[in-house]
């Protein structure tokens, strides 16, 4: 009875597993298919480029290396600044991010109209690339510091926001019930039931967005809106490249370090 069992359920299973194969079959060339006609468009000749690697090779060790760290002290506060950029940047998104995100959740806010019309606003906001915000920017407030840490804030705000939603949208209910069930408000609900779930969620939503900030910020004066990538795109301007390779070391170091100290806050909280 049981030989009869596990072949019938061969039988039942056998062409199941057959369509889903072909699905994925289909899913994975069609992928490939698209790859391989984008690469095609763009017309990239990898013998060319496979040829330009080792003249690069020679490039860099010949104008780029040794490094020249003297650079660095006359270009520390830029560094601090780049930092600040990102601190202070995802510091007020975060706050922001968790009003929007509080008002796209249909756990925290029950008006309809109200939910698609914060989401079409933070839609814009998180699609408007960060170096795009940045150049309008620019035309409001010149070049500067401000721009930089405005095109930060904008650019974050609308990806905080939805990642909130997402996250206060999947907290349990149980304790939600059970508040609603001794008569709790809508706002005790949300500060005592909702927000406590929501805490480690907010935390590693907030430190991950900080690493992209950080990294967002070293680029960000290439553009003219102050930070280390300025002084790092007028080295290279100058041909200074081991002065520009110094400092491209020492903000890779600390991208490096913040990731580490972040990756290790965000396992405690999880």
């Amino acid at each position: 009875m049981h030989r009869a069992v596990s072949e019938n359920k061969a039988i039942t299973s056998t062409p199941l597993s057959k369509e889903s194969n072909i699905k994925k079959i289909a899913i994975y060339a069609t992928v490939l298919l698209v790859v391989f006609a984008a690469f095609l468009y763009l017309e990239i000749n990898i013998y060319d480029t496979a040829a330009a690697f080792p003249a690069f090779a020679v490039f860099f060790a010949d104008r780029f290396m040794p490094p020249n760290f003297s650079a660095i002290p006359a270009a520390t506060h830029l560094i601090i600044q780049t930092l600040h950029f990102a601190v202070v940047g995802t510091g007020i998104a975060s706050v922001l991010a968790l009003i929007g995100g509080l008002l796209l959740s249909e756990k925290t806010n029950n008006i309809a109209w109200l939910r698609i019309a914060f989401r079409a606003f933070l839609s814009v906001l998180r699609n408007i690339p960060i170096l795009v915000w940045v150049t309008l920017l620019i035309f409001i407030f010149g070049i500067g510091s401000m721009v930089g840490l405005l095109a930060i804030i904008f650019a974050t705000l609308g990806f905080l926001s939805r990642s909130y939603a997402e996250s206060l949208s999947e907290v349990a209910g149980e304790k939600i019930e059970a508040l609603r069930a001794v008569g709790a408000t809508k706002a005790q609900i949300i500060v005592h039931g909702i927000l406590p779930e929501f805490v480690p969620a907010w935390i590693n939503w907030t430190l991950f967005t900080f690493e992209i900030n950080l990294r967002a910020s070293a680029i960000l004066g290439m553009v003219g809106a102050g930070g280390i990538g300025l002084v790092i795109s007028t080295h290279l301007r100058l041909f200074r490249y081991q002065s520009a390779l110094s400092l491209i070391i020492v903000i890779t170091a600390l991208i490096l370090a913040t990731e580490f100290i972040t990756n290790r806050l965000r396992r405690r909280v999880q």
